[in-house]
């Protein structure tokens, strides 16, 4: 269960997507990250059912209700959780989706991932997507530099 660099940049060439499980912290990643995606570009909805907006954009409740729909969905929840939204995804017509995780478990939930390849779900089961967006900081460039080295960088896929 490991992500290709294809899958992510499938994902990253979609530019409007959601973020489920996006906080009411301003200070929390998820935050930073749905700022450093606008930064780059990127019409980003925000999904939380327990917000109404987030950086002066509407939040959604659920992924069916985001009008007009998005092609691609970034996941920042718990793994149960991530369970049922890659379903809401599926149902919505999402094809595309991204399991984050920094460290530990993030997202990423083996079940979900399964789900999402039996119904022709392109995931990213995992990574940190400020190490594959333009102009992110440093600690973000040494983490992958970390992960290269480690061998648990996205590789391309054999031709």
């Amino acid at each position: 269960m490991r992500a290709s660099f294809e899958s992510i940049a499938e994902f990253l060439a979609h530019k409007r997507m959601a973020i489920v499980g996006i906080s009411r912290d301003p200070a929390d990643l998820s935050v930073k990250l749905f700022e450093e995606l606008i930064r780059c570009g990127y019409d980003v909805v925000p999904v939380n059912p327990n917000l109404g907006e987030v950086g002066g954009r509407r939040c959604f409740g659920r992924v069916q209700e985001i009008e007009p729909s998005v092609e691609a969905v970034l996941l920042m929840t718990s793994p149960e959780v991530t369970e049922s939204v890659v379903r809401d995804c599926f149902d919505a017509g999402v094809r595309t989706v991204w399991m984050y995780r920094a460290t530990g478990q993030g997202s990423v939930s083996p079940k979900a991932v399964e789900y999402c390849e039996e119904r022709g779900i392109r995931v990213v089961p995992g990574e940190c997507p400020f190490m594959f967006l333009p102009g992110s900081g440093g600690v973000h460039r040494f983490h992958g530099f970390v992960r290269r080295i480690m061998g648990r960088y996205p590789r391309r896929a054999a031709a």
